[in-house]
């Protein structure tokens, strides 16, 4: 196993992420004899960073992952959980919460915790005075509840640069999306970039896109297979991180022991990718994208009349042409009403700019159409509102 030190802890390389688990379709309930047979193997293949969430799996998770670590000493694991700051019903007792998730994962302390999906929206609560949720966990931290303090993040480049630097020294990590496609989809490569920057760890999530990265089309597979005919698809999207310093926890969403050992194997020596390698994962991401060709130029944005941020909007849309996820409705929720795609009004000042011959227009009338029809987080959301509401006993 890859290991990093990281203040002052040696970790994994490696993490085992538990949103994943399998789970009957019926009942909901989840394998937990499964559980329990892959973290005994991934222990025994040097992983020891464990990282669940409050809502995950309807509150299930935190159990099973408890269950199955509790044959293990505390001190031989780091235990990663995180505060639903954008599930929250309104405000209500963070600590009471917080504890909660102590008792269902069995444990006085979190190693790592993190505020659960900033970005442009959530962040009005987890800045609000009324919610009062970052100072609530800087206390538990000074009381040793929660070690090291971090964030996951769903949001823009700009806007983490613009977050990190009005909470200057309070974080100690940041979780971001982070694979060889949306190392340039998703912009994470600047994010990687403003993270590092600011002296953090980067922590990642979806290092195989959801599963999309490790099962590939056949030609995509093929392309892999004529230069390592024994590797599998993931072990190329993990490698790909592992050349890049300030990643310092790669997290998967395991739910098969053939994934557990597959991922094992990865780990167990640092393998940087060759030349000929990254040229092939550049190319399939390529193959996979689906929207249109903006760079970020911001020409469009000089001399829009609704002063859109075009550029922000294209990056929406092209995610949305990927994969719908509720995370990138959220981000266009956060922008006001007069700066959301509804607002072009479609005089082409901003196609004439554009260097890549983008009808913007047409872009902004799909995304708005898009948007409208989209799930709404505040509709999404009552479900693990009332699971809250009910662990408060305020239903």
């Amino acid at each position: 196993m890859i290991y990093n030190e990281y203040l002052g802890m040696n970790l994994s390389r490696l993490g085992f992420g538990c949103m994943r688990f399998k789970t009957d379709p019926e009942s909901g309930e989840i394998d937990q004899a499964l559980v329990n047979e892959m973290f005994d193997e991934a222990i025994r293949g040097g992983v020891n960073y464990f990282d669940t969430a409050y809502p995950y799996l309807g509150g299930k998770s935190e159990i099973a992952m408890a269950a199955a670590l509790e044959k293990h000493p505390r001190s031989s694991y780091y235990l990663a959980d995180k505060f639903p700051g954008h599930s929250l019903p309104g405000p209500v007792d963070n600590r009471a919460l917080f504890e909660i998730s102590l008792d269902k994962c069995r444990t006085d302390y979190f190693d790592f915790y993190l505020m659960h999906n900033i970005n442009e929206w959530t962040q009005k609560t987890y800045e609000s005075e009324e919610y009062h949720i970052l100072p609530d966990l800087i206390k538990l931290r000074e009381e040793g509840k929660i070690r090291h303090l971090g964030f996951s993040y769903h949001g823009g480049a700009d806007f983490l640069e613009e977050f990190l630097k009005k909470h200057e020294g309070v974080f100690e990590f940041v979780q971001i999306q982070c694979n060889y496609l949306d190392w340039t989809l998703q912009n994470a490569q600047k994010k990687y970039d403003i993270i590092t920057d600011h002296g953090l760890g980067v922590w990642v999530m979806e290092p195989c896109r959801g599963g999309k990265l490790a099962v590939l089309s056949e030609e995509n597979t093929q392309k892999l297979r004529a230069l390592n005919p024994d590797a599998s698809s993931a072990s190329y999207a993990f490698r790909f991180l592992q050349d890049k310093p300030g990643i310092k926890m790669i997290l998967s969403g395991m739910n098969e022991i053939s994934q557990v050992k597959d991922n094992l194997a990865t780990f167990d020596n640092y393998q940087p990718l060759g030349a000929e390698e990254k040229a092939a994962l550049n190319e399939i991401a390529e193959s996979l994208k689906t929207g249109v060709p903006c760079t970020g130029c911001r020409y469009c944005c000089d001399g829009c009349p609704m002063e859109l941020n075009i550029p922000y909007l294209i990056e929406c849309y092209n995610n949305y042409m990927f994969a719908s996820a509720m995370t990138i409705s959220m981000r266009i929720d956060g922008l006001d009403e007069d700066k959301r795609p509804a607002a072009c009004i479609a005089c082409g000042q901003c196609s004439h700019a554009c260097p890549q011959g983008i009808d913007v227009p047409a872009v902004m009338q799909e995304l708005a159409d898009i948007y409208a029809a989209a799930p709404k987080w505040s509709e999404a959301s009552k479900g693990r509102q009332t699971a809250i509401l009910h662990d408060l006993k305020m239903d």
